[in-house]
């Protein structure tokens, strides 16, 4: 792993050299979030790839994984079956939301706007779709998925998070129903052709980190 260590926050910016295995990325937030919630580590923001894989939430329904070609791993977060792969950006984050509010959904939905706010630097316009969590956009007129959000909260610290479609093998989603919505198409940056690469991506998401800070709630000083 390289970490990012020219940015002046109390959050450890980690970004992964090459695809990890998804059992090993599992064990560090397992462990990295224990830690966090002990005071005895940093919060942590990881961005990783991961050779094709499937996950499953907790709300997966079995009848949704229509072709298991690849790994298929209980994730733990909430959502449904998810793909993971090569050219996909994956951000975990383990933050402590105890000192910003205990809001799981202002969380979320700060997530959100954080992955939205970055792919406006790159020259995607994307949003939130009432009842639909994750993030969408303009694919030749049809709106289609452009990233994920799935997080889950133990002792108030944050595990998992998102992923967005830089330039995955878009064809490896069609062994799932993906987050449960067959009526929706799944995109990327590529597809849109966006010339954006991972590095440029990644760059965005951390010149909107503190605005994405800012924009969960904190509860008062005492």
């Amino acid at each position: 792993m390289n970490i990012v260590s020219d940015i002046d926050w109390p959050i450890e910016w980690i970004v992964a050299e090459a695809p990890v295995p998804y059992p090993q990325a599992l064990a560090w937030m397992e462990a990295r979030a224990t830690a966090v919630a002990a005071g005895e580590a940093r919060e942590a923001v990881w961005l990783v790839e991961h050779p094709p894989l499937y996950t499953s939430g907790t709300s997966a329904d079995p009848a949704e994984l229509l072709d298991p070609r690849f790994p298929v791993y209980a994730a733990g977060r909430g959502g449904r079956y998810t793909y993971h792969g090569p050219g996909q950006r994956i951000g975990y984050l383990v933050l402590d939301i105890g000192k910003r509010g205990r809001d799981v959904r202002c969380f979320v939905h700060a997530v959100e706007g954080w992955v939205i706010a970055a792919l406006a630097r790159v020259g995607v316009a994307a949003w939130r779709a009432p009842g639909r969590i994750g993030i969408w956009t303009d694919d030749g007129g049809q709106e289609a998925k452009i990233g994920a959000i799935g997080i889950r909260v133990r002792r108030w610290v944050s595990l998992h998070g998102f992923s967005v479609n830089i330039a995955p093998d878009l064809s490896h989603f069609g062994g799932i129903v993906p987050c449960g919505l067959p009526e929706f198409a799944v995109t990327s940056l590529e597809k849109l052709g966006v010339a954006a690469k991972m590095a440029e991506f990644d760059t965005a998401l951390m010149a909107e980190f503190s605005h994405f800070l800012d924009s969960v709630t904190r509860l008062p000083e005492n």
